[in-house]
């Protein structure tokens, strides 16, 4: 029988804390503790049992939590920031480190701490290009894991690197890529003409909830700082189309490449806004990375495997021959 712990949790307005938040009431009898800046945000019944306790603040007002801090088994830190330079970094960089430096090394057993996979390299590495050119908030979670690996409770910490991230549902918000996906099938009879150089990962974030509700119940060891890249096998963008195309029975009669070239034009005719990340997302073209993560890893059972997967939980009918 697994103990009952006390659980801290920041971000659980968002999409992923939503799944996480849910999948923490219902399946486990932790005691826990929700932080968010605005309650309303919260769609699931966080009163569905005792011993749930919501926190009214934000990473600002940690200093007056520093006692509850001290007593808490588990933090599971997904809360960031995706404002401006100044406020990125004061959220996602300054009160991150002072929070996950709050916890008492000797009571705490681990810390799950929500980076991005676009910090990384094909070796999962740090990419130094995320620090130099990455957004807002991609350039500060770099800079806060860099500081992470000296802090003192390091070895307590747990690193997650979600890749694309889909979910979103009646009681859940949707994530930023599943509240754009829409356009993809919008644009799907012009995208399916061209064929792209570049492959990535893609999650949903119930299956993100429920690898972190395992590591809650199984801590990994304190040998080191422990990286999880969390996404399904990696597929080319090339693959995804034709499965997509496939899905809305739209048939794909030939390619035509699309190079640099091509894409600058594309860019000067829909008057697209680039940011130096975008123009290097464009060169990289493959986010890949090693070992990714999903549920089926610790033995459970994947809820988004497929592109098909994808479309259907976005609400996207599938067609077929009449």
């Amino acid at each position: 029988m697994i103990p009952m712990k006390r659980i801290f949790l920041t971000g659980a307005s968002g999409c992923i804390g939503h799944y996480m938040t849910e999948a923490l009431i219902q399946e486990t009898s932790h005691e826990l503790f929700l932080l968010v800046r605005n309650p309303e945000k919260l769609q699931i019944n966080y009163k569905a049992r005792p011993n749930i306790h919501l926190l009214i603040g934000d990473l600002e007002s940690v200093g007056q939590l520093k006692g509850l801090l001290k007593t808490i088994n588990i933090a599971i830190l997904a809360a960031t920031s995706w404002g401006g330079i100044k406020e990125s970094y004061e959220i996602n960089v300054v009160r991150m480190l002072e929070l996950i430096n709050s916890f008492d090394i000797q009571i705490c057993e681990q810390i799950i701490y929500f980076s991005t996979a676009s910090i990384l390299d094909k070796n999962n590495q740090l990419l130094a290009e995320a620090g130099k050119l990455g957004t807002n908030y991609i350039s500060t979670k770099h800079a806060c894991y860099t500081k992470l690996l000296h802090s003192p409770i390091a070895n307590k910490i747990t690193t997650i690197f979600p890749t694309l991230v889909f979910g979103g549902e009646k009681n859940k918000p949707f994530s930023h890529l599943s509240g754009g996906f829409s356009d993809v099938v919008k644009w799907i009879d012009l995208i399916r003409w061209f064929k792209a150089d570049g492959s990535f990962h893609y999650i949903h974030a119930k299956d993100i909830a429920q690898v972190v509700k395992y590591l809650v119940d199984n801590p990994p060891g304190e040998s080191k700082i422990r990286q999880l890249v969390l996404g399904n096998k990696v597929i080319t963008v090339d693959e995804a189309i034709t499965q997509i195309c496939a899905y809305l029975n739209k048939r794909i009669y030939f390619r035509i490449p699309l190079n640099t070239a091509l894409i600058n034009f594309f860019i000067t005719i829909f008057r697209l806004q680039m940011e130096d990340w975008d123009h290097f997302s464009i060169n990289y073209r493959h986010f890949v990375y090693k070992a990714p993560v999903t549920p089926a890893n610790f033995g459970l059972e994947n809820y988004c495997t497929t592109v098909d997967d994808v479309l259907r939980l976005n609400g996207i009918p599938k067609k077929t021959n009449q």
